[in-house]
């Protein structure tokens, strides 16, 4: 590659990386967003949200382009190639994250009119904020190529994967003290599921970043699919996976 056609090309790549930051900024302002609409059952923003929906497609799909355009024309090797076929990944997981978010206000809307006693409110807004935090420092590890901030992430995501199972489990006991019935509690164990996929999402753009800044790959496979049903585990058990 020239050095012409390699200025273009990271000119290129720079386009890319700060459409993905933006794009991945803006979930980290949905999951708060999010979980404000599902503690108050805020039929008007969960609408809102739903619809805005199509606008976070529509940029994955564009920024995807994107990368096949500078594939097709660049044709990058080594630590380039590693760069867009990484953001062509990381694209994706934030595009299903928005996904998420849009789920856990379609979970708002069923269960309008339910109240929520105070324990299980308080297990709801401390795992998003989590999810929120996992985002924003997946989002920041990404944006500034920064392999050892996003190595951590796998440690902010075990912290979330226990409120999930506390999350879980308050749902079990606030069914049992009959605050909550039944079908309200199957609609927020399938939140706690969306919750921790978005930290799942969040660990996938770091374990990405570190493949771009030194070739780090991960011995286990990516976590893809988000159409899993939610573990739902007895109270008193682990819920190790």
């Amino acid at each position: 590659m020239s050095d012409e056609l390699r200025r273009e090309f990271h000119d290129q790549l720079g386009e890319i990386q700060t459409g993905i930051a933006r794009m991945s900024a803006g979930v980290t302002e949905l999951v708060p967003r999010a979980t404000e609409i599902l503690l108050t059952m805020d039929l008007e923003g969960a609408e809102y949200m739903i619809l805005g929906d199509d606008e976070y497609d529509a940029r994955a799909v564009a920024l995807e382009e994107q990368c096949f355009t500078v594939i097709a024309l660049q044709a990058p090797v080594a630590g380039d190639l590693r760069a867009v076929v990484s953001a062509i990944k990381i694209i994706a997981d934030i595009e299903r994250s928005a996904d998420l978010c849009v789920n856990i206000c379609k979970a708002a809307r069923r269960i309008y009119g339910h109240e929520l006693d105070p324990h299980l409110r308080g297990v709801i807004q401390k795992t998003g904020n989590q999810a929120q935090v996992l985002f924003k420092e997946a989002t920041e590890a990404y944006l500034n190529l920064d392999a050892v901030r996003a190595a951590a992430l796998h440690d902010m995501d075990a912290y979330l994967d226990d409120l999930h199972r506390q999350f879980i489990q308050v749902i079990f006991e606030s069914h049992a003290e009959g605050h909550i019935d039944l079908q309200v509690a199957v609609q927020l164990a399938v939140v706690a599921r969306f919750y921790e996929r978005i930290g799942d999402h969040a660990v996938n753009v770091g374990d990405r970043t570190r493949y771009i800044v030194n070739g780090w790959l991960p011995d286990r496979p990516y976590a893809e699919s988000d159409n899993e049903p939610p573990q739902i585990v007895s109270v008193g058990e682990s819920g190790d996976e």
